[in-house]
């Protein structure tokens, strides 16, 4: 019985340590400025325009394109993709939809 136990928590603390887990990849060269981008017409009502970022890929700055999308559940508000310069290096921080409106402290790069 105390064996059963002991398996059965060490499988579950196995399962719940990697969706706790976050990976943090450094790089040591900050990404460009953004670029401008023109926004065409939104698509139809409830879209909302997230911002083309630069994103990692193999060691080097690749641009994606902003882009039209629509929130997935009501209220939802686009929290963009940034770096954050730390001791390791810049970092970073994917974007996500979100609950709250955190524009106002966007003095991100």
């Amino acid at each position: 019985m105390k064996l059963n136990w002991l398996v059965g928590a060490v499988l579950a603390a196995a399962v719940a340590v990697p969706a706790t887990a976050q990976i943090g990849i450094y790089v040591r060269t900050g990404p460009p400025a953004n670029r401008y981008e023109r926004r065409s017409e939104a698509p139809g009502p409830g879209y909302v325009w997230v911002d083309g970022y630069w994103n990692q890929d193999r060691g080097h700055y690749v641009w994606v394109g902003g882009r039209w999308q629509q929130p997935p559940y009501a209220g939802a508000y686009w929290s963009h993709p940034h770096y954050d310069h730390e001791r390791q290096g810049w970092r970073q921080h994917e974007g996500h939809w979100d609950h709250e409106d955190h524009s106002r402290r966007d003095d991100h790069r």
